[in-house]
């Protein structure tokens, strides 16, 4: 299969998932929660995208729902709470957010090789599992992304329901700080094409951003939750809770995608282990002088 058809095929998917999701929407039970609405919604869409995987045989079907899903529950929740047109923090939240969304759906889109190609954490999972594999593959790599991503989402959910709060300092730094970490994925990304196109067998990234992190990406990835958290702090003013999902995002990446992205890398590049001798893991820093 093509690349251009694979893509195809996985457009087609997202549109039946997300007129599945709206079907809910306009004509399943009101549960006079609009932030369970839309998290049934998106289970629902989920639902439809595992069952391409399975029919595919591959479950990077779900990649880049990561993506596609936050803006469109965004606007279903402004929308649905009537919050106005006038709301100034909106707007600079969504400024954010389709940035962000934008550039992290191109950059999949830009990478994505075609149906043949699964993401290699996937088989994995799998094969752990044994004969639970199916559940493994609904949960872990289709469920537990949505419900985490839709943790993320609360502080939107806030700004998209919430009016009252004039905006203020903090609106400004979580637009700044949402700004920056954008900006940092995407350099790290367009660093990391050019090496992957011109590396020698062996060889490891260690310049420009991945010079003062292993991990910059994620790092910035991590910087556009706590933006989003940011947003609802400010709306909400006192409400921590707003933070508990760009906290969630935080554990997520320290303890099973950074993980399995360092054991793959000293697995099959040794040189890796000077990498980590000298280099962050997470939080950009200079790197250390080791001793030769």
């Amino acid at each position: 299969m093509s690349r251009a058809e694979s893509l195809a095929r996985v457009a087609v998917v997202y549109v039946v998932a997300i007129a599945a999701g709206a079907g809910w929407l306009a004509w399943g039970a009101d549960t006079s929660w609009l932030w369970l609405d839309g998290l049934i919604a998106d289970l629902i869409a989920t639902l439809v995208i595992f069952a391409a995987s399975r029919i595919h045989g591959n479950s990077s079907f779900y990649d880049a729902w990561w993506s596609v899903a936050p803006p469109l529950l965004a606007f279903y929740w402004w929308l649905a709470a009537d919050a106005g047109v006038s709301d100034g923090r909106w707007w600079l939240l969504m400024t954010v957010m389709l940035l962000w969304a934008i550039r992290l759906t191109g950059n999949w889109v830009y990478g994505f090789p075609g149906l043949h190609h699964e993401d290699w954490r996937y088989p994995l999972l799998r094969a752990k599992a044994g004969r639970a594999e199916l559940a493994a593959d609904l949960m872990a790599i289709h469920v537990v992304p949505t419900l985490q991503v839709f943790a993320g989402m609360i502080p939107v959910y806030v700004v998209a329901t919430r009016s009252g709060e004039p905006l203020g300092w903090l609106d400004l730094v979580a637009f700044a700080l949402g700004l920056a970490a954008i900006a940092l994925e995407t350099v790290a990304d367009l660093q990391m094409h050019r090496f992957v196109a011109t590396k020698t067998p062996g060889a490891v990234m260690d310049r420009g951003v991945w010079s003062w992190s292993r991990h910059p990406n994620y790092f910035g990835e991590f910087g556009v939750w706590l933006a989003f958290g940011l947003f609802g702090l400010a709306a909400a003013p006192g409400s921590w809770w707003v933070l508990l999902g760009a906290v969630a995002m935080a554990v997520l990446l320290q303890t099973a995608s950074i993980p399995m992205m360092e054991q793959r890398s000293l697995e099959r590049r040794p040189e890796y282990a000077d990498v980590v001798r000298r280099i962050s893991r997470f939080v950009p820093r200079p790197p250390r002088k080791v001793a030769g």
